[in-house]
């Protein structure tokens, strides 16, 4: 109720003020919106300096509580292309499209691969208002999970990511023809510096013999663990609201970690880590952060980090600690 009333007072805002403040950008270059890091970060290497890419997610903010100020959807109705997720994490930006009327090519990134159901696997904590009987539709699947909603975090596996920022850059050179070379080039620049690590993170745990991870938290990694073929337990599926989990989920998590040798429990960036800290010294085992890429802090934005550099940090922990098991 509370997103909707601010949608609806925003969308007042732009019938009565929009004419006045929309302005084309005076260096002709085309202006680009993205709601999430990693759209920004693809959108950025495609467009290079023939674009101006703005962050709509303000660094250090959690997207699953983000509500869109006037400013902001002012930005996604005048820019030339808006770029979001298009799962449940930003279901406003479907009643801004609907009601606002952008004036220039949305695009979501869902929509440019293939997507996956969320998964509910063992131990993990029940999400109010879902409930896994024994009796659901299986699917043929390692996890031993049941689905629930479509995941939308499909950049957390490198081979999506690529793909998107290869999309991104034909839709930037449909958007300008004249430098449509150019859109491309750079995309596939980007895109090949991800597919690089996309080739180290596959000979890395191919090297290991058991691809075993728990985290103490959320788990937006389902494209990550189906890319590298992993087994994962976590506290909470992806797009979880829940931040207490139950003693039985403790218990099944603190158990798993001693039965199975693990050594570290994960943990995602804007995390208190609580949970994990808790397993982890039930367990005898450390704790680790991994960072879905989801949004960046604000000194990360300003020290020029990429989705490139985050997952390639990303896999220098996951060396250091799974190497230790």
């Amino acid at each position: 109720m509370k997103k909707l009333l601010i949608c609806m007072l925003a969308l007042a805002l732009l019938a009565g003020c929009a004419p006045a403040s929309v302005q084309e950008p005076e260096d002709g270059k085309l202006h680009i919106v993205a709601t999430v890091f990693p759209a920004y970060d693809f959108a950025r290497a495609a467009a290079g300096d023939l674009a101006d890419v703005e962050l709509l997610l303000p660094p250090g903010t959690e997207s699953h509580s983000y509500e869109p100020t006037p400013a902001d959807i002012l930005k996604v109705q005048s820019c030339d292309l808006f770029l979001y997720l298009g799962g449940d994490s930003d279901q406003w930006v479907e009643t801004i499209l609907e009601a606002a009327e952008p004036t220039g090519r949305t695009l979501a990134l869902i929509d440019c691969v293939e997507t996956l159901e969320e998964e509910h696997v063992e131990g993990m904590q029940e999400e109010v208002g879902h409930h896994h009987d024994e009796d659901e539709d299986d699917h043929d699947h390692d996890h031993l999970g049941t689905v629930t909603e479509i995941d939308e975090h499909v950049w957390t596996a490198p081979a999506n990511a690529a793909a998107i920022t290869r999309q991104f850059g034909e839709v930037l050179a449909e958007l300008d023809s004249a430098n449509g070379e150019r859109y491309r080039a750079n995309a596939e620049k980007y895109a090949e510096e991800i597919d690089t690590l996309d080739g180290e993170f596959h000979a890395f745990f191919d090297s290991l013999p058991d691809r075993t991870i728990v985290f103490g938290d959320r788990f937006p990694l389902r494209y990550f663990t189906e890319e590298f073929d992993l087994r994962y337990y976590a506290a909470f599926p992806g797009c979880s609201t829940q931040t207490e989990p139950s003693a039985a989920t403790i218990a099944f998590l603190t158990d798993k970690v001693r039965e199975e040798g693990i050594s570290t429990v994960w943990y995602i960036e804007f995390s208190n880590h609580l949970v994990a800290d808790a397993i982890a010294e039930a367990a005898g085992a450390e704790t680790a952060m991994f960072h879905t890429c989801h949004n960046v802090s604000p000194d990360e934005l300003a020290g020029g980090e990429t989705y490139v550099t985050l997952m390639r940090g990303n896999l220098e922990r996951l060396r250091a600690h799974l190497n230790e098991r």
